[in-house]
């Protein structure tokens, strides 16, 4: 009985996992209809974070547990790193890349954070080092994503600036997941998606002190505007955010965010269900490539135990 409910227990993280990342692979068609609407990024991640915070801490208020800070200073510039990573300078620089080169180039490069993430915690973390099978999975995996964003057509126009900000989208996410280990390990869940968010707002003031300028309040009311950003702050960000760190904490790191390669697939899937766009045989290849990958890179890994002098701390 225990083992059949800890395989089950198991299926819901990755279960969990892939529908956070399905939703996630939505936002790009709700971001792209409120640029259209007159918002700027920096403004549709503050209000969706600013959504998505304020939810949370009225959740968190109704909970014996609450706390308002961490057990420490080093903990609280712990979240402060989260926040950042993870939060306000990840959406900048993915979302200023697109104003600098193509939207395939900046999906191709964001969605490779699985491997950043690899390399970033294998150094850290000798436990979650992967072998040879996983490697070849994980690399199989990124082909797949290749596959899928190009679609065909394999020609990338390189832009230095655009394609250093993706890379550097890229780094932030794998250094969110990084510091999601120490973090989950004294921290539930819900304290550290509170804490990320409100970081996350907070390390955006400098960007508005140079870039000054708040929503049209006309804009923001509309009808459609607002279900947008009440899906992006509610669902994408709020609902979303808790159950990713709750699958980080459980599955791992490394195993969490290879499911970041179904980022494309997921949107191909939207698109085609909302905007009817066409499913090609690239896109059932790539996503093949990905399946694969992600069995072999999860294959023969062992239970990560942390030990002291296994850590960053």
């Amino acid at each position: 009985m225990g083992g059949g409910t800890a395989i089950m227990g198991k299926w819901l993280y990755h279960i969990v996992a892939f529908v956070v990342v399905a939703v996630w692979g939505s936002t790009f068609v709700f971001t792209k209809l409120l640029l259209l609407s007159g918002l700027s990024a920096a403004q549709i991640f503050t209000l969706r974070f600013i959504i998505a915070y304020l939810l949370l801490m009225g959740f968190s208020l109704t909970r014996r547990s609450f706390r308002l800070m961490s057990h420490s200073l080093r903990d609280e510039m712990l979240m402060f790193a989260l926040g950042v990573s993870g939060g306000s300078l990840y959406f900048l620089t993915e979302n200023s890349a697109m104003n600098y080169t193509t939207t395939t180039n900046t999906s191709l490069i964001v969605c490779l954070c699985p491997l950043f993430a690899a390399l970033l915690i294998s150094a850290f973390y000798k436990s979650e080092r992967l072998h040879g099978v996983q490697i070849i999975g994980t690399v199989l995996a990124a082909v797949g994503v290749a596959v899928v964003v190009l679609n065909g057509h394999f020609v990338l126009h390189l832009s230095p600036r655009g394609d250093a900000l993706a890379f550097a989208a890229c780094l932030c996410w794998a250094v969110y997941s990084l510091l999601m280990i120490p973090a989950g390990r004294r921290y539930d869940t819900v304290f550290i998606t509170r804490k990320v968010f409100f970081y996350g707002l907070l390390s955006m003031i400098p960007y508005f002190l140079l870039r000054p300028g708040l929503p049209p309040v006309d804009v923001v009311f509309r009808p459609s505007v607002m279900a947008n950003l009440l899906f992006l702050g509610c669902v994408a960000s709020m609902l979303c955010f808790v159950a990713w760190n709750w699958v980080l904490k459980h599955l791992g790191a490394m195993t969490a965010t290879n499911y970041v390669y179904f980022n494309p697939v997921t949107t191909v899937l939207f698109a085609w269900l909302v905007l009817s766009e066409q499913i090609t045989v690239y896109f059932l290849a790539g996503t093949f490539l990905i399946l694969l990958g992600m069995y072999l890179a999860d294959r023969k890994r062992p239970e990560v135990h942390i030990a002291p002098t296994d850590s960053i701390e």
